[in-house]
């Protein structure tokens, strides 16, 4: 366990220095804030603040971090995983350190007296070894960062087929690097990464849901070049996640009375189980939508979650308004799980558990009306036509490439509209 906190202290101190905020005994609460946005937006691991501060120290916590947590830690700085971060820092038991710099080495060299006593000696050769030390570290450091022309680094995807599941050839040519660190990662997930030939052409990876993906081409942890793919439906596509191979729903099968859904007979049928916590069900309709302009429209939609308390204890339901590389993703669940959700703004995450999020609890077993309105550079949020959230955000979406309904357990849409005033209007009544 000494070790795991030394390789804990040393994680701290590389993403310390890649943020570059000063010393962090004099971080505040904001810094902290800002760091949890941070790993999110890059892992999509939401770590609170309070638990950031208990691995810095500002909170009293004799516990050591999970393994989901240590996971996020060393995925923002680009590792696989905590093993990976292990693997690279630690060698033979012994956990590498950040050595100090030239200068600070040197003061407290000259800060000896009597040069020619014996034991002044030998910390001055104890000085000198770790200044050669150091010198040595510094040219193989610089020798490794040595800036390489990106331009000869080529990373392009194609698409075999516009039908799930895809598979993706990507292209790509990591040789000027010469390493043997090289991985393609499908979107913004680390746990889709994957390691090929440093000396390689061609990986061929399979995506089994719909979404507009930003692929990763990642050498020596750097994430080097990106690729878009865009993973179309034809239509409404009704998916249960499973893993490791979701289960596909046919359009009779998403074909309700007067709704588009699932019943929890059905889920029960594929699943093989009646409880359904931890059981999400997608309806998407991935598409450019012609006329919207992502900086001014609105979506209306009437949905609800019929779970039974046995079934879904939360009966979670989220609308999620895709963008070319970012996305909405408004929740709404039963009045006492408000705790556990979170918004996602188009570039910011709202947690639930250090803001007050509970104008999104609801009776989910009744269809309620959601209402998203992006204008003038805010989002707002509506709930049977009352304003629950207000946010500003700072930049565009780029344009909207879907629409997706998720809910935990049985779920119903009973219609939706997108539309840009003096636009294009897309509407379906299900």
């Amino acid at each position: 366990m000494e070790k795991e906190k030394q390789l804990l202290l040393l994680c701290r101190q590389l993403i310390e220095r890649s943020l570059n905020w000063g010393d962090s005994e004099i971080w505040g609460n904001d810094d902290f804030e800002q760091l949890s946005r941070q790993i999110f937006d890059k892992t999509r691991v939401q770590l609170s603040v309070s638990t950031l501060k208990r691995i810095w120290g500002k909170v009293r916590y004799d516990s050591f971090p999970n393994a989901a947590t240590l996971n996020a830690l060393a995925q923002f700085l680009d590792y696989t995983s905590w093993r990976d971060f292990r693997q690279h820092y630690q060698h033979n038991g012994i956990v590498e350190q950040i050595p100090a710099t030239a200068t600070a080495t040197a003061t407290a060299t000259a800060t000896t007296t009597h040069p020619t006593s014996k034991g002044t000696l030998r910390y001055i050769w104890m000085g000198s070894s770790l200044l050669l030390i150091l010198g040595a570290l510094f040219f193989m450091s610089s020798k490794r960062n040595k800036p390489f022309d990106l331009s000869t680094v080529k990373f392009s995807s194609k698409k075999v087929s516009d039908d799930l599941p895809n598979s993706v050839v990507f292209n790509y040519d990591a040789s000027t690097f010469h390493s043997d660190s090289v991985f393609i990662q499908q979107s913004w997930d680390p746990n889709r990464r994957e390691q090929v030939p440093g000396d390689g052409k061609q990986f061929t990876s399979m995506y089994y849901e719909p979404g507009y993906f930003i692929a990763k081409l990642i050498v020596d942890h750097r994430i080097r070049k990106e690729s878009s793919v865009f993973i179309k439906t034809k239509g409404w596509k009704g998916i249960i996640e499973r893993h490791p191979v979701p289960i596909y729903l046919s359009p009779d099968e998403i074909k309700g009375d007067g709704y588009m859904g699932v019943t929890a007979g059905q889920m029960q049928q594929k699943l093989g189980t009646p409880v359904f916590n931890n059981s999400l069900v997608k309806f998407a309709n991935i598409r450019e939508f012609p006329g919207i302009n992502a900086d001014n429209f609105s979506l209306d939609c009437s949905i609800r979650n019929t779970s039974t308390a046995g079934q879904s204890i939360c009966a979670r339901a989220d609308l999620t308004i895709l963008g070319n590389g970012t996305a909405i993703i408004i929740p709404l669940v039963n009045k006492g799980c408000i705790a556990d959700i979170g918004i996602l703004t188009g570039e910011d995450w709202v947690s639930g558990k250090n803001h007050d999020l509970s104008a999104f609890g609801t009776d989910m077993a009744q269809f309620q009306n959601l209402r998203c309105v992006v204008k003038d550079h805010y989002l707002r949020v509506y709930l049977n036509d009352k304003q629950i959230f207000e946010y500003k955000q700072a930049h565009s979406m780029g344009r909207i490439v879907g629409i997706r309904f998720e809910f935990e357990g049985p779920g119903e849409v009973k219609n939706y509209k997108l539309e840009t005033a003096g636009g294009s209007v897309y509407e379906e009544e299900f």
